[in-house]
């Protein structure tokens, strides 16, 4: 299938040739038509296999198949957890409607709302916007979606994850009743799946791409058993002798990010911080900073899972593991993107061991062990501690009677010996 045979605008085909592309993606092969056609689709993809395009696309036809004088008038609203989303998502409608007269708009919070009302007031066809700021400006009478046709969800989980779920359910009593809906993320638990039965119509339809394999098959994955003292060394270590070009680390906490930003300004390697805590013009400035290679490591947060799309980025750092098995998956999704290959690093400390548990249960897979390194002397007698004596998950009872790797001179899961290679047992 190529984008010419689906039978799109000229307009949309020639910016998309634009963009190099020529061929869709699966994920973009099986929904195009399908919206296309005016069903509601419930769309799970791996991270990286171009969902954005999937929607967008198909949207930006129908909206300049519309009565010319419902222009300027919000049509499609595609409402994402982050904003680092939304800028995103933003980005590349614009790409692909370049040749046509529509005109997209971005909106969220951090940022003055002076500027984005000045967008609305102008007309806005397709609008991107975080639920806060959203719901803000509706409020206050800045947003008509009288005229809404389409709605989309993108990282429908997250929303949930991050509370948003009254938000969206408020949204649901402003738009009207006859409309498109979307819901696309990377992965689809219980509780979307629950959700997207009260929102899309009865015959909605499902696409599902690579369900078996929630982590792309072109990002290597790597873990380190390390002692949460060694971590800093370990990261070090892996930027001045190993890693190439720039890396992106994720940690859970904003203070522990910006700790990690100053252990490695002292080591003289640029690095930058964004999470909720820093303005949207500092995020925004460190983002642009790492995709222009002034800054070689990015220190983020969960937040920027989802919502950063660096070409070529090469390695993802996981310098603390998610608490949340489903994050692991958006965090490696940074890399590995479109066709490119990538790799991924996992730090795991004693009392993180529940966390690998539970993504290895989720990919179905064991993330390879790295078996013998400098780093290992710590964390070997941290790991022989039975995981009853290790604090327990957030939220969680620990999970008794279950020890890592024995103290001494074997340091894996396999039983090798430590000393500092890399294990080719992927058990």
């Amino acid at each position: 299938m190529t984008f010419d045979s689906l039978g799109l605008k000229p307009q949309i085909l020639s910016a998309l040739k634009q963009q190099g592309y020529t061929q869709p993606t699966p994920i973009q092969a099986q929904s195009i038509p399908i919206l296309l056609e005016g069903f509601d689709l419930l769309g799970t993809a791996q991270t990286g296999t171009g969902k954005t395009a999937a929607f967008t696309i198909p949207i930006i036809e129908h909206v300049l198949n519309a009565p010319s004088e419902r222009r300027r008038s919000i049509k499609a609203l595609v409402v994402t957890p982050t904003r680092e989303l939304a800028l995103q998502v933003a980005e590349n409608a614009k790409r692909y409607s370049s040749g046509t007269s529509l005109r997209t708009a971005v909106i969220f919070g951090g940022v003055g709302a002076n500027p984005q009302i000045d967008q609305l007031k102008r007309g806005v066809d397709i609008l991107v916007a975080t639920p806060g700021r959203l719901l803000d400006l509706q409020g206050q009478g800045y947003i008509d979606l009288r005229n809404l046709t389409h709605f989309v969800l993108d990282e429908a989980d997250q929303m949930l994850d991050m509370g948003f779920i009254h938000d969206i359910k408020k949204l649901l009593r402003l738009i009207p009743a006859k409309r498109q809906s979307l819901f696309f993320s990377a992965t689809m638990p219980k509780t979307i799946m629950e959700l997207s039965g009260q929102i899309l119509k009865p015959n909605y339809k499902q696409v599902r791409i690579a369900v078996e394999k929630p982590t792309a098959e072109r990002v290597s994955q790597c873990v380190y058993y390390i002692s949460k003292s060694e971590k800093p060394s370990l990261l070090i270590h892996l930027l001045k002798e190993e890693l190439e070009g720039s890396v992106l680390v994720f940690g859970r906490t904003k203070h522990g990010c910006d700790k990690v930003v100053r252990i490695l300004d002292k080591k003289g390697i640029s690095a930058a911080a964004i999470h909720g805590n820093k303005s949207q013009n500092a995020r925004q400035k460190a983002l642009k900073g790492f995709k222009e290679g002034r800054v070689r490591v990015l220190v983020a947060t969960d937040i920027a899972a989802r919502g950063i799309d660096i070409s070529g980025l090469e390695h993802v750092v996981n310098y603390e593991l998610p608490n949340i098995s489903e994050t692991y998956v958006h965090r490696i999704g940074r890399t590995g993107r479109a066709d490119a290959s990538g790799s991924s690093i996992s730090f795991c400390a004693a009392d993180e061991r529940g966390y690998l548990k539970d993504i290895e249960k989720l990919i179905k897979a064991k993330v390879p062990l790295i078996e013998e390194h400098p780093f290992t002397e710590g964390a070997a007698e941290e790991w022989s501690i039975p995981e009853n004596r290790i604090p327990a998950k957030q939220g969680q009872r620990s999970q008794r009677g279950q020890r890592g790797p024995k103290q001494g001179g074997r340091n894996s899961r396999s039983g090798a010996p430590a000393h500092g290679k890399r294990s080719s047992n992927r058990r």
